[in-house]
């Protein structure tokens, strides 16, 4: 009703999900692509938990649509499904003729077909919505598919996704043996009151407004207290908001119409369980390693206020001052980008010698951005300055490693987590960005130059293991720009 009142094409919180309005902040465009990284590199079974309305059928549709060509995707959204009832919905998806007498012979029908598309380059993956609704049985099933194998590989690749019940039941005994099987957490925390204003105008944009903020600082606090941060509630809220604010003919919506709006939808209160706590969206930022960052931070507190010093004077820098160097030459020296695609083996890479000679110019020439906080560490500064030299020569087509992606007032953080990287990666591998996005400023910190995705899985296998914990993932360049 209110379309042409706010200039809009098409209702910007409808409660369906909608790829199109899929908002990547709160930490969910992060979660994706780790979803996808893990479903193509990587076996086992991943777990998707959030509370009802956090946004798992968005992020699960989102999944459907950006795996790979070479990935089959099975999507099962019945959690009533019996033990055997499982087989024949994923038998009929794969479109495998049901064999008839034992369900013997339904999965050994089942593990043929799944040979076949390994054979031909593929992967299975099945995606499970409302599994915390699924009888034990069916759960057990679950993990016997998890089993079917190759000589050398898992067949089958398994995404549930469900509310936090279903961490409950894992931890019953009788699962236990599906728990073991789970290589993946991911949790889906409400949106925190800086993401909400973001979330708003990011869909009310999806759906063709171009005017100025709708919502004032009060409607988004009275949303933000009314909602809880879950998605769905902050959809039926802004929708009922905007239509209170249309029928009074205004385009403000204010306090009186989020309050009108809150007490038409009558929400009740989230269990005291499922209330984060404020350090828990960070511990559950996967696979961005937030809490190795968190622990960084602390472990390296000292080390990180000496270098806010202002440093001493010292000699040009060279490539075997990493991060000594003073901090009105070290970007050269420290993080510049190296020639070499596969930074696994910096030290036989030929052009490392030049980068020096070559990139103060370039670094120079970009200065770092005017919004920076005024914390920034000098390691910060140093990656910022190198990806700024960095970037307008990349090629769009190569990838980096994603190693770290934060909220932007998580500027400590980042500063450490580079104290931490530095002293397990060669000099000049790394580099840091900032910018302001749709949800919010934005910190990533990326690794290497590599000519494929290939050649970054390849480098991210090589890279020191307390890198790796940190779950980072290919990324490519146009992404970054």
């Amino acid at each position: 009703m209110y379309l042409e009142h706010y200039g809009l094409r098409e209702a910007p919180f409808r409660i369906t999900p909608h790829t199109d309005f899929f908002f990547a902040g709160g930490n969910r465009g992060a979660t994706l692509e780790a979803l996808i990284y893990a479903i193509s590199n990587d076996e086992g079974i991943v777990k998707v938990t959030g509370e009802v309305g956090s946004g798992k059928t968005m992020l699960c549709r989102m999944l459907l649509e950006k795996l790979p060509a070479t990935v089959e995707t099975v999507y099962l959204a019945n959690p009533s499904y019996s033990r055997d009832e499982i087989l024949h919905a994923l038998a009929a998806e794969l479109q495998l003729e049901l064999p008839e007498g034992r369900p013997s012979l339904l999965l050994k029908a089942l593990q043929e077909r799944l040979l076949q598309s390994y054979a031909a380059g593929r992967r299975v993956v099945v995606l499970i919505d409302e599994a915390h609704a699924m009888p034990g049985e069916t759960l057990e099933e679950i993990r016997l598919l998890s089993n079917l194998e190759s000589s050398r590989h898992k067949l089958l690749q398994i995404v549930l996704f469900g509310q936090p019940e279903l961490d409950e039941r894992l931890a019953q005994p009788d699962l236990r043996q599906l728990k073991e099987r789970i290589t993946h957490n991911f949790g889906l925390e409400p949106l925190r009151r800086t993401d909400i204003g973001p979330y708003l105008m990011f869909r009310l944009r999806a759906a063709g407004y171009h005017g100025p903020d709708i919502f004032s600082p009060r409607a988004l606090q009275d949303i933000d207290a009314a909602s809880e941060g879950l998605t769905r509630r902050i959809n039926i809220l802004a929708d009922k908001a905007m239509l209170a604010a249309f029928a009074a003919n205004t385009h403000l919506v204010d306090q009186p119409q989020v309050q009108a709006a809150v007490k038409d939808a009558q929400f009740a209160p989230l269990p005291a369980a499922s209330k984060a706590s404020p350090l828990r969206p960070m511990l559950l930022a996967l696979p961005l390693g937030l809490a190795l960052t968190l622990g960084a931070y602390w472990a390296g507190r000292q080390s990180v206020a000496a270098d806010a010093a202002p440093p001493a004077a010292a000699a040009a820098p060279t490539a075997q001052t990493p991060a000594t160097a003073p901090s009105a030459a070290a970007p050269e020296a420290v993080t510049a980008p190296e020639a070499t695609p596969a930074p696994q083996e910096p030290a036989a890479t030929p052009g490392a010698e030049s980068a020096p000679a070559e990139t103060p110019a370039a670094t120079s020439a970009a200065p770092l951005p005017a919004d920076l906080p005024p914390n920034t560490g000098r390691l910060t500064r140093q990656a910022l300055a190198a990806h700024q030299a960095w970037l307008p020569q990349a090629d769009d087509r190569h990838y980096v490693l994603q190693l770290l992606a934060v909220r932007g007032s998580a500027t400590r953080e980042v500063e450490a987590f580079l104290a931490q990287a530095a002293r397990d990666l060669p000099p000049g591998t790394l580099r840091a960005y900032y910018r302001t996005a749709a949800e919010g400023p934005r910190w990533g910190v990326t690794y290497g130059d590599f000519p494929d995705r290939n050649s970054a899985v390849t480098a991210l296998a090589a890279l020191p293991e307390a890198i790796r914990n940190t779950r980072p993932y290919p990324r490519q360049v146009q992404r970054l720009r």
